[in-house]
């Protein structure tokens, strides 16, 4: 009988860690997206979801991500541009590569 839970499913696509100055973390994906928070480089996001955005002949992609942001609260959830992050598979993986940004 197979788990309850297949072992390959899971609430998240993996770990990013912001890899510029600062992004805007935003309420929606895209130009149309209110800043709801900013994110500094090397912190560590969940990323829930991935989606790409095709506006006036150019393709963009887009992460949701989870996380404590700036005092925000647990779980705030917000939309980031893809090219602001570099990912990984694992948190572990993730928090080395943030000390590194950081130093």
């Amino acid at each position: 009988m197979p788990p309850a839970t297949h072992p390959l499913a899971r609430t998240y696509i993996g770990y990013g860690v912001v890899n510029v100055s600062f992004t805007h973390l935003l309420d929606e994906m895209g130009q149309a997206g209110v800043s709801i928070g900013y994110l500094r480089r090397g912190t560590v996001v969940r990323i829930i979801e991935r989606r790409q955005q095709i506006t006036r002949d150019r393709s963009e992609s887009w992460v949701l991500a989870e996380g404590n942001y700036l005092g925000q609260g647990s779980g705030t959830q917000g939309w980031l541009e893809e090219s602001s992050l570099e990912i990984f598979d694992s948190e572990n993986r993730a928090i080395t590569a943030s000390r590194t940004l950081s130093q």
